[in-house]
């Protein structure tokens, strides 16, 4: 078992060494729909998606306003598939104002890391951006290490591993 100091490494390295979490959220019926998308995340643990007005998960991001988020360690890079290391939060999630300094701020960021497909992105009017604020979290370092993330210091971990997790 790795020291609580290397799983605290691991949980914030995590959100830099992947560029795309899976999505979570409900359809109007109550249905879950899975997708995916790129992501950007700051230093206070907000994690902001750029997204399209067509996007069956935009719509329903903004009839809930909730979603959850699974943040995963690539498989070609897991030494076992079965115990991938693992991000989960759950969050409420708002749309940004286009014409907001925070909204131009947010996409130039995700151009610095995405490149130039985000400059044809900003000229499509349907495209937004989401804030989704983590409420919760669990992070999986492999098996039988499974930490709660604390939700009034999304930078920290409980220090135990929750009992029959992994």
């Amino acid at each position: 078992m790795p020291s609580f100091d290397a799983v605290v490494d691991a949980y914030h390295a995590l959100p830099r060494r992947v560029e795309s979490l899976m999505l979570s959220t409900t359809n109007t019926d109550g249905s879950p729909q899975a997708s995916y998308a790129p992501f950007i995340i700051d230093d206070a643990y907000q994690i902001y998606i750029f997204t399209s007005g067509l996007s069956a998960h935009t719509h329903n991001l903004l009839r809930t306003g909730q979603a959850s988020l699974l943040l995963i360690e690539d498989e070609a890079a897991a030494p076992q598939i079965f115990a991938r290391q693992r991000l989960t939060y759950q969050c409420q999630a708002k749309p940004l104002p286009r014409q907001s300094d925070q909204w131009a701020a947010i996409a130039q960021r995700f151009e610095d890391r995405f490149g130039q497909i985000i400059d044809m992105l900003r000229s499509l009017e349907d495209f937004q951006i989401f804030c989704l604020s983590p409420q919760s979290g669990r992070f999986v370092m492999g098996f039988g290490a499974a930490y709660a993330v604390d939700p009034t210091n999304l930078s920290q971990l409980a220090s135990a591993p929750e009992r029959g997790s992994g």
